[in-house]
Parts: structure tokens; sequence; C-alpha cells
């Protein structure tokens, strides 16, 4: 194992810790808060954002709009996160700045900004997976992709659940079922609207809406590289250590 692999392990461990602690009574106020935030939202913001996440997420399950590059190979892990680290830096500066011109347009155009973002944060995690070798066509690389933003987006109780089903996620992958369609969008919507509802509003105000769009918007992709990173480095490192324990290839006799 390479020095920078050492690191890395460190600092999984360390993020690993994080997304399996139980939730904090600050967790669950503010949870508590939230679901009283959405009573005085607006419905028709509310059916705006379930729509736009509900329509993103299954043109994820299904490949649709999402063209990304070919998976890298033969790379070693810090090349890899070199490429990756660009990438995220890309889309922040991209989404801080559709964040900034829908805040600045008023309510409406805000509005917009729920599907504009989601479709930047898709595309990201699409390239991320590609950069670490792994290819979108297999549609269990997309729900993949799907489990890391319910870890970026979701309360400390759900994002426990979903840190389970993600490890040694090859292995359990073998066994998901053949239909696309048995994945829960539902719960998938429902935590993503509840975790930025409260971030987003402030983007709707006169005033602040370009301000607040800006920074939520640089920060909600930052958050969602960080943990991507971190998924597909449990991945990696998975990999790399069956590989050292596979016994040496028989010697060929000679003839």
């Amino acid at each position: 194992m390479t020095l920078y692999e050492q690191v890395t392990q460190q600092e999984l461990h360390q993020w690993q810790q994080k997304m399996q602690k139980h939730p904090s009574a600050a967790n669950r106020l503010a949870k508590a808060f939230q679901s009283r935030i959405n009573r005085f939202i607006p419905d028709k913001v509310h059916q705006a954002v379930t729509a736009a996440i509900k329509q993103m997420t299954r043109a994820v399950l299904y490949g649709a709009g999402f063209t990304t590059r070919t998976p890298a190979t033969d790379a070693s892990l810090q090349t890899r996160e070199v490429a990756v680290r660009e990438r995220i830096d890309f889309y922040k500066k991209t989404g801080a700045t559709e964040g900034a011109l829908t805040g600045a347009g008023g309510f409406w155009l805000a509005l917009a900004d729920f599907p504009l973002l989601l479709g930047i944060k898709m595309k990201m995690l699409f390239e991320i997976a590609s950069l670490y070798g792994y290819s979108v066509d297999d549609y269990r690389e997309r729900l993949f992709i799907l489990h890391i933003f319910q870890l970026a987006f979701s309360s400390q109780e759900r994002r426990r659940e979903v840190f389970k089903q993600i490890e040694n996620w090859d292995a359990q992958s073998r066994y998901l079922p053949e239909d696309i369609n048995q994945f829960d969008w539902l719960t998938f919507q429902l935590e993503y609207r509840d975790y930025i509802d409260l971030a987003k509003m402030a983007q709707l105000i006169p005033g602040v809406g370009a301000a607040v769009g800006l920074v939520v918007n640089y920060r909600l992709i930052n958050s969602l590289g960080t943990v991507a990173m971190n998924a597909y480095r449990m991945r990696w490192l998975e990999a790399k250590a069956k590989e050292e324990k596979l016994p040496p290839p028989p010697e060929r006799k000679q003839l």
C-alpha cells in the first residue's frame, strides 16, 4: 500500500465513523424543526421540488440524459483523485454561478434552481464514477450513485441505514433484483427535499437570493463530492485488499 493510500485509509475511517453515528439530540431537534417549517412552505414549492426529484431519479435509473466519459483504467488512486477533485471544483463553481443567477431572478426563477442543481449534482456523480473506473452502463452502478446521493442529503438516521447498504457493495450488488423499478424513490425524494428545503428557501427571498444561492449551492456540491470520494474509496481499498490476499498463480511446468 502506497503512502497516499495509507493516508486515504485513515481519512476514510474517520468518515465511516461519522456516517455510523447515532442521531444526536441536535439532529433530532433539527429534524423536528424541519417538519414544522415544511408546513409553512407553499404547496407549489413542494410540488415543484418533488416533481423535479422524481423526474431526475427516473432519468438516472434509466440512464437517460447523462453522458459520461469512458471509465478510467490502469491508474493509481492518487492519479484518479487528482482528476476527481478537479471535477468537483468545476461543478462547485458551476453550481454556485447557477445559484446566484437564479437567486437574483426572483421567485419563479429561483424555483428553477431545484431541477438545475439536481442535474449538476447527478452529472458530477456520473463523472466521478467513471474516474474511479466504474461503468454507469450497469444499472447497479447507477443505484450506487443514488445511494451516494442519499448519504449526502439525508437525516443522520437514514444515513446510517444507507451506509449499511453500501458496505461491501460489490458483493451485495450481485443479489440486487433485475427490476430497477424497485428502487425506493419516494423515500429518496422526501429525504432530499427535507434536507435542502430550509437552506434553499432563503434563496426565494428578494434581495438576498443571489448570495444565498451562490453559497448554498457551493456547499451542497462540495458535501456531495466528499461523500462520493469516500464511498468509492471504500470500494477501491476493499478491491485492493482482496487482490493482495490472492495467492500467486501456479508456476507452469517446463515441458
